[in-house]
């Protein structure tokens, strides 16, 4: 990239919310130089995912606006902040919404993902280093969001939140692996975990839960049962891995109580990724007593409340959460890209629109009526 912009001001485009729940407005934005470990990145492709959508909605913590979006993308290092050694102007890399200092116990940790240092908090909106955003319009700062915020032609991160892959991977294809793709991936192999021949029921199938369905189909499962309330979603699933579908609409009783029935008992593994908290009760509750693991994806609202009978412990089910999938975002995202260059990870079948940045709402609308799985940006268009 070109250093005429290095400790500059740079003046871009960027998809601004100002209100909850109102089309994005593509503003020029005024993006700060990177301070002390930040880098700056021009995003190239920005992907839309659900998480962004909910906070848009302000079903989130704290609503923050006005907010600049987007936290699945791939892009270019533009300049880099003191004390920054591992990255340099022209790597391609992927911002994470999860972040890796390296040196806390959870990174030190096999078994974490979970970095003390660098956590994420969705209400801060603003930068570690001093609190400030690096964003402005006219003076007016705009807030940050999953410290990412990719809706913009550039953008500054924390180099924790940034992983550095092979230059010659498409980055058009490889931003889906910066958040939902890779969650529902890590969720099934490596919290899951479900053995050969093993049955696993995934609720939702959206593009999280397909990238569920596909960790289980690698893993071996030979029962995929998708839960969705969209039979619309049932024939797109089938690429995935998935061999059986069951709608709740389509009972009168509990879904759990449906599953149980199908499975002898209850499912081996079972993988949430609505975000419903009635669902996420229904996955507990529908695994095997004895060995059956829950492992919850989704994002609940914030007045959510889990509840079930304290006998489904007791049985021996086992209820997990899982935060990016358990994966560490500079030490396994690379990897994942080779997987993919390698032909070990299919990731065209989860894109099914692209649009280019001017169009940005238009993905909305299309998450918002349940079309298709991953809408591509194209930001330079």
């Amino acid at each position: 990239m070109s250093s005429t912009t290095a400790g500059q001001v740079i003046r871009c485009k960027a998809a601004v919310a100002w209100e909850a729940e109102k089309p994005l407005v593509i503003e020029e934005v005024e993006v700060a130089p990177p301070q002390a470990m930040e880098v700056r990145l021009t995003i190239l492709f920005t992907s839309l995912c659900h998480a962004d959508v909910y906070f848009w909605e302000a079903k989130g913590q704290t609503p923050l606006f006005p907010h600049i979006f987007g936290h699945e993308a791939g892009g270019i290092v533009e300049s880099v902040g003191e004390g920054v050694t591992d990255l340099k102007p022209g790597d391609h890399v992927l911002p994470v919404f999860t972040r890796e200092c390296k040196e806390c116990r959870h990174c030190k940790s096999e078994e974490s993902n979970m970095c003390d240092l660098l956590r994420i908090n969705t209400d801060r909106g603003v930068m570690l280093n001093d609190g400030k955003s690096r964003f402005s319009i006219n003076g007016q700062p705009i807030y940050h969001f999953f410290g990412t915020s990719t809706f913009s032609e550039y953008t500054v991160l924390h180099v924790g939140s940034v992983a550095k892959i092979n230059p010659a991977a498409p980055l058009d294809k490889v931003c889906v692996l910066s958040c939902g793709i890779s969650t529902s991936l890590g969720a099934t192999l490596n919290v899951a975990k479900p053995k050969k021949g093993s049955t696993v029921a995934v609720f939702g199938l959206a593009a999280v839960g397909l990238a569920a369905a596909e960790g289980a189909r690698i893993a071996g499962a030979s029962r995929i049962i998708g839960v969705d309330l969209n039979a619309k979603r049932f024939d797109e699933a089938k690429k995935f891995g998935v061999t059986e579908f069951v709608n709740p609409k389509d009972h009168d009783k509990p879904v759990h109580e449906v599953l149980a029935e199908m499975t002898n008992g209850g499912v081996d593994r079972s993988i949430e990724c609505t975000g419903s908290i009635n669902a996420m009760i229904s996955a507990f509750e529908c695994v095997h007593d004895g060995w059956g693991v829950a492992v919850l994806v989704g994002v609940p609202n914030k007045d959510d409340a889990f509840k079930t009978h304290p006998m489904n412990i007791l049985n021996e089910r086992t209820i997990k959460g899982t935060f990016f999938g358990n994966y560490k975002p500079q030490s396994d995202l690379p990897s994942m890209v080779e997987k993919y260059m390698n032909k070990e990870l299919e990731l065209e079948k989860f894109i099914t629109h692209e649009v280019s940045f001017s169009e940005i709402n238009k993905a909305f609308e299309l998450m918002l009526g349940g079309e298709g799985l991953r809408c591509i940006i194209r930001m330079d268009a």
